[in-house]
């Protein structure tokens, strides 16, 4: 009985760790997207503006994939 109740105890805390990690990289989204409308927004954008876009969009991506990872993990177990 002890050693079912670790096993429980274990995949839930491996699923409150992915659970964590998906709302952070969810978040991280949330906050470059603030950033990515307001530069988007403005009529003429500097060089450093459109670079600082393009590294928004990869992190953005890199970020969903990752989440998509995780909830195919997820559904695995």
């Amino acid at each position: 009985m002890s050693e079912n109740n670790d096993e429980l105890i274990k995949a839930q805390n491996e699923l409150i760790g992915i659970l964590f990690e998906i709302i952070k990289r969810l978040q991280s989204n949330n906050d470059l997207d603030e950033e990515y409308f307001q530069i988007i927004s403005k009529k003429v954008r500097t060089e450093i503006e459109n670079s600082r876009l393009n590294k928004i969009t990869k992190e953005r991506e890199n970020n969903a994939e990752i989440v998509s990872r995780l909830l195919k993990q997820i559904e695995s177990n």
